[in-house]
């Protein structure tokens, strides 16, 4: 189905340049009208300072609106009331919305992803989830449609959200036509974690946690089952995993497995090492047990994962 309608595109001054120019340009090529609109009807500038035209106020455009794309701004900056106040009006009269990266938060703050999935850049996670507790926020998407609003991760991830926007009204064929052009896939393997910093771990405050968590970074290929960590710290099982949800925000097994995948990932992006040697340094044991957390934590395959991130020095 080929909608009727304009792609508005809602901006303030400092929104991103590259959340901007990527969904527009897919949208463009795929025939759309694309309109730019500001709160005031002003000119803005992106947060690097190229002056960006638009074609008058936010609420005042005429003509129908099709989809309202909200590109995002710097995590640290303030969402402008202005745009909250006119998206919400707007999103409400869209046929659909869409945002990109922090441009969920512009969303949140207009009501417009109470009681919906969405997910935002992974950096910006948990802070959505804290500001907006009505809203259930998906951490690993690339981007995520719920009813008649689609919000993506960060970045780049908004051509990925808008191939998606295009696959649904054109066909796959197209959409692929388009991937193929921008040198990007189509559905990009795997979800955002695998792009995201390795998990910072607090130190923890409890002295027999603490030796716990030491003895694990210091030989991942030791027995670091729940019933050796917990006689290594001289506590009980229960209690032991008490400490790591209350500490560490996880499980002991999630705990081991994440520091093994991190040691993994390092030896994948830094050498060519054979996968089963890779497997046997960081503590899984086997290639097969590897494999299976790469795809369970990271969405992708160790294969994959280094083919994307070796460094090219290697």
């Amino acid at each position: 189905m080929k909608a009727s309608g304009d792609v508005v595109v809602a901006v303030s001054d400092g929104v991103l340049m590259l959340d901007v120019a990527g969904p527009v340009q897919v949208l463009h090529w795929a025939g759309r009208r694309i309109r730019f609109a500001s709160p005031d009807g002003t000119p803005v500038r992106t947060d690097v300072g190229v002056p960006l035209g638009v074609d008058g106020a936010l609420g005042e455009l005429t003509g129908s609106v099709d989809t309202l794309l909200v590109p995002g701004y710097p995590p640290e900056d303030d969402v402008p009331a202005a745009l909250v106040d006119a998206v919400r009006a707007v999103g409400g009269a869209a046929r659909r919305v869409a945002s990109v990266c922090t441009g969920a938060f512009v969303l949140a703050e207009a009501g417009l992803l109470d009681g919906r999935r969405a997910t935002t850049h992974w950096l910006a996670c948990a802070a959505l989830a804290q500001r907006f507790p009505l809203v259930r926020v998906d951490a690993d998407a690339i981007y995520l449609r719920d009813g008649p609003i689609t919000t993506s991760a960060g970045v780049t991830a908004g051509i990925d959200m808008a191939l998606a926007l295009v696959e649904e009204e054109h066909g796959a064929e197209l959409a692929r036509t388009l991937a193929k052009h921008l040198v990007v896939f189509l559905h990009r393997p795997g979800g955002q974690s695998q792009f995201s910093v390795r998990t910072s771990i607090p130190t923890p405050r409890a002295d027999g946690l603490r030796q716990v968590v030491d003895a694990v970074i210091a030989d991942l290929c030791a027995d670091h089952s729940l019933a050796a960590m917990a006689a290594r710290a001289a506590l009980s099982e229960r209690h032991l995993s008490r400490l790591f949800r209350q500490e560490i925000g996880m499980t002991p097994g999630r705990y081991v497995k994440q520091a093994r995948l991190e040691a993994a990932q390092a030896l994948l992006e830094s050498g060519d090492e054979p996968m089963t040697a890779v497997a046997r340094r960081s503590g899984f044991g086997s290639e097969e047990t590897m494999r299976r957390t790469f795809l369970d934590l990271l969405g992708t395959s160790p294969s994959d994962y280094r083919r994307r991130f070796r460094a090219s020095a290697s």
